[in-house]
């Protein structure tokens, strides 16, 4: 175990406004870094380093590491343990709106993809996880550490009492793994809920599920969900009959979470083809 692995917040005072939990179990760290399995000519990327508890044993692991840090006043302690590797490069960035295909080597011939980490903020979790999902092609894997309720949301299948919005926009993008639960005791402050730690891997093309309208989609789903009581006759009255509903195969007193995904898969496929038949044929008027 390396004698410098962090033990406390080392005087940095964690702001609340940047959703700060410095991870500190030297275990859970080991667990996490050989988890990701990092390889030397990895494109690894690392969101919110922090006090780099994770980014040590990765720089040991890599030839070259980039951070995005937000807290301008960590990277001043990041420079001076890790700059002189000569292997870290760090963005003073908000992780939600960087523009990560920018991070691709500007050689690319091999088509080296990316590999997310990062212990992230429980307030930016979920829309950093939908912007990153924005650029899935350019990644290969990412490894979160979240709120072990949203991890539950994210791998919840059909029938479950987690099975939501998150669950099937993400699974329709990635096989999801939940790979073990982390205790409060982990971290500096210790945070007051269990975190878990997720591997997302972007389908490759020949597995995905397509639909001809993602956007539409996410629409559909989340008006369904807003009303997750009713049933869906009820919650999407305004985007489909019933006919459409049976059509696809979806029963309409069910309620959404029975809704697997190759359903709304299919339900947004016809509602999309239907619009534009409706489009041209206004158009042919």
């Amino acid at each position: 175990m390396a004698s410098n692995r962090q033990k406390n917040t080392e005087g940095h005072q964690a702001r609340k406004r940047f959703g700060q939990n410095f991870l500190q179990d030297p275990n859970v760290i080991d667990n996490i870094v050989g988890s990701i399995n990092p390889q030397p000519d990895d494109t690894l990327v690392e969101i919110g380093p922090g006090l780099g508890a994770l980014t040590e044993l990765m720089l040991a692991r890599v030839n070259k590491l980039q951070v995005i840090e937000l807290d301008r006043d960590l990277i001043p302690r990041l420079n001076v343990k890790f700059g002189a590797s000569g292997k870290l490069t760090i963005h003073q960035a908000d992780a939600l709106n960087f523009d990560y295909p920018s991070l691709l080597p500007s050689n690319n011939t091999e088509e080296k993809q990316l590999r997310i980490v990062g212990n992230l903020p429980y307030n930016i979790s979920t829309p950093l996880i939908f912007k990153l999902l924005e650029n899935a092609e350019h990644i290969q894997d990412m490894h979160f550490m979240l709120q072990k309720e949203v991890v539950d949301r994210l791998c919840a299948n059909v029938g479950e009492k987690a099975y939501g919005r998150l669950s099937i926009m993400v699974q329709y993008d990635c096989q999801v793994e939940g790979l073990f639960v982390v205790g409060p005791g982990a971290f500096s402050p210790p945070p007051k809920v269990d975190s878990a730690i997720v591997r997302l891997s972007p389908h490759t093309r020949s597995k995905k599920q397509t639909t001809t309208n993602r956007k539409l989609m996410g629409q559909i789903v989340t008006a369904a969900f807003n009303m997750r009581r009713k049933t869906i006759r009820n919650g999407l009255k305004d985007f489909a009959s019933c006919d459409q509903l049976e059509a696809v195969g979806i029963n309409p007193g069910h309620r959404p979470e029975t809704i697997a995904l190759e359903y709304w898969i299919a339900l947004t496929d016809l509602i999309d083809a239907s619009s534009t038949t409706n489009n041209n044929s206004n158009d042919a008027e």
